[in-house]
């Protein structure tokens, strides 16, 4: 059995979904199924909407980045390339070496 990729929603997303249920008085299955959202994950946002918390959900995620972060991340990705590439051409190397001899 292959593992589906988790899927990541907006926290507008989230909000316009809820409205379903707790504005237009549609039930959460039929909501759920409507858009596509496992049930669970949908009445966790319908329970989270109701209590107050919602619009909280993964703030930690809309972190800003600086600018130093953003130029570690994409120095570690030039990094991880240039060791790729450099791992590439040893076994090509060493490849060419033994068809030599």
């Amino acid at each position: 059995m292959q593992k589906r990729p988790r899927r990541i929603y907006t926290r507008e997303y989230r909000i316009e979904a809820v409205k379903l249920v707790t504005e237009q008085g549609m039930e959460v299955k039929v909501a759920a199924e409507k858009l596509g959202v496992c049930l669970k994950t949908y009445g966790n946002w319908v329970s989270s909407a109701k209590s107050g918390k919602l619009a909280g959900i993964d703030t930690h995620r809309l972190r800003p980045v600086s600018e130093l972060e953003a130029e570690v991340s994409r120095l570690r990705f030039e990094l991880a390339t240039a060791c790729e590439e450099r791992d590439i051409l040893k076994k090509a190397a060493a490849y060419f070496a033994k068809q030599s001899k």
